[in-house]
Order: structure tokens, then sequence, then C-alpha cells
């Protein structure tokens, strides 16, 4: 394992673009600690982002992660060009005739997968722990180390959404085809969703029931947008009549149970394709 690991952070570490994909992917995520330093003056009115809550505990594990989520694409590139250069360069071959099998091939592509997932979260979780422990206002460890599912939820969204730019790089073998189908997919997935809510199902839930197995919007479901949360904005509703805030937040085993199922079809259909094609 640690073997097949080290084979491929290799591949990626000497490709140029690879590595400054992720260097910029990670560096973009300690931006959000820029978010502390925004500060608004229009005449009377003053706002300093930092002071309305958003790096309060447990509040901070919902934010950060969304945030840091959006910016997954930065490692999605990285990981379709991972599996496109090896068709490109010819190196897919080649590690098969130096003895590599087909399995091990998959299996070192997957724990890339986790590495990159994992690190992501450990990163998040200690900016996050960072910033809280110097604005939060609450500093109770029960506080703190509250609501940390959001890491959990994180980390099964990155490898979910991985697995799946895996998959599309085995099944087009071009970097920027599986990009684009990524980008058609996620526009057939809306398509489908704005059917379902405005045309079949205008009254009801039905449409959520059947649109949280789309394997992006089941990815999406993991962390639902945390920015309702904050109490600002409740007064904002409350003061313009607005409705009481009934969105459903929490991280659900069965949403997660769904990004796994994914994950597991990606991974194997990614074999399957690999086993059967001819190299």
């Amino acid at each position: 394992m640690k073997r097949l690991l080290s084979i491929e952070l290799q591949k990626i570490w000497k490709n140029k673009a690879s590595r400054v994909l992720s260097l910029t992917y990670f560096v973009l995520l300690t931006f959000i600690a820029l978010i502390a330093s925004i500060k608004f003056n229009i005449g009377s009115f003053k706002l300093h982002i930092a002071e309305q809550g958003i790096f309060n505990f447990p509040y901070i594990w919902h934010f950060n992660t969304y945030i840091a989520s959006v910016l997954k694409f930065f490692l999605a590139i990285v990981i379709v060009s991972m599996m496109a250069n090896e068709y490109s360069y010819g190196t897919l071959k080649q590690n098969l005739i130096d003895g590599l099998s087909k399995k091990e091939f998959i299996k070192s592509k997957f724990l890339t997968v986790i590495v990159f997932a994992a690190f992501s979260t450990l990163f998040i979780f200690f900016l996050s722990l960072i910033l809280g422990l110097i604005f939060s206002s609450y500093n109770e460890p029960s506080i703190i180390f509250s609501q940390m599912d959001y890491l959990l939820a994180y980390f099964v969204k990155l490898v979910g959404f991985f697995s799946f730019c895996l998959f599309l790089g085995i099944l087009v073998k071009r970097s920027a085809f599986a990009l684009g189908f990524l980008f058609v997919w996620n526009i057939v997935e809306s398509i489908i969703i704005g059917i379902l809510n405005f045309k079949v199902f205008p009254d009801n839930d039905y449409d959520k029931n059947f649109t949280r197995f789309l394997p992006l919007e089941s990815m999406s479901n993991l962390i639902v947008e945390p920015f309702t949360k904050l109490s600002v904005i409740k007064n904002i509703e409350t003061t313009i009549g607005g409705a009481a805030n009934l969105k459903d937040y929490d991280v659900h085993w069965y949403a997660i149970l769904i990004v796994l199922t994914w994950t597991a079809i990606f991974i194997y259909s990614s074999y399957f394709l690999l086993k059967k094609r001819d190299l």
C-alpha cells in the first residue's frame, strides 16, 4: 500500500501543473482567514465580518467546510489530469508491463484520492480550530468539539467527488473532455431537479426524495449552505416579515451512505473499464 501511494504522489509532484494546482488549493483555503479582516464602513453603518459569528464554535465547522468544498475543483483538475496523463504519457501501459496489476493500479489511484481528502480535512480542522480559538465567543471544550460531523461530511464529500473525477478520467481519457463531461453532468442534474421542482412535483417534496440520489446532488446535500444560520440574516428575515427558517442543516447518516455508495460504484466502474479496455 505504501509503495503504491508513493508511486502516485511522485507522479503528481513531478508534474508541474498538478503541483501548482495542489499548492494553490491549500493556499486558497488559508484565505478563509482573511475573511476575519473584512470591514465595511458606510457612513454610520459599520460591519466587521469576524464579529458576525462566522468564526464562533461550533458554527465555524459548518462554515469553513462549506467554503472549502467550493474550492474542491482545483483538486478535481489534479485527479482528472492524474488519470489522463497515464494515457498521454504511456505510464499506465508501462506500469502494467512492470508487473503492476490493474487492481493495484486502481487501488493506488483511490489511495491518492483518500490522501488528498484526508489532508484537506486535517488542514480545515486546524485552520478552523485556530480561527475559532482567536475569534470565537465560546471556548468551552464541549462547544468547541461539537458538530464536528461536518468534518466527516467534508471528507466523505471529497472522496466521493474525487472518485467521480477519477472515473471520468478513465472513461474519457482526456482531462479537458473529462472536466467538460463533469460540467455537462452538473447541468443535466440541475435540469432534472428543475423539472421535478416546477413541473412534476411543484407542491410537495417528492422531488427531494428522488434527487438526493443523484451523484453530485447527494454530495451537495452533505453540507447545506450555512449562511442562513447566521443571526444577522435571521434578524433581517424577521424585520422584513420573512417566514421562519425551517431548513435542516444537520449531517444525516443516510446522506453519507448515499455518497459512500456512489464512491463504491465509481471505483468499481473504474476498475471494470480498465479491466475490459484494451490498452
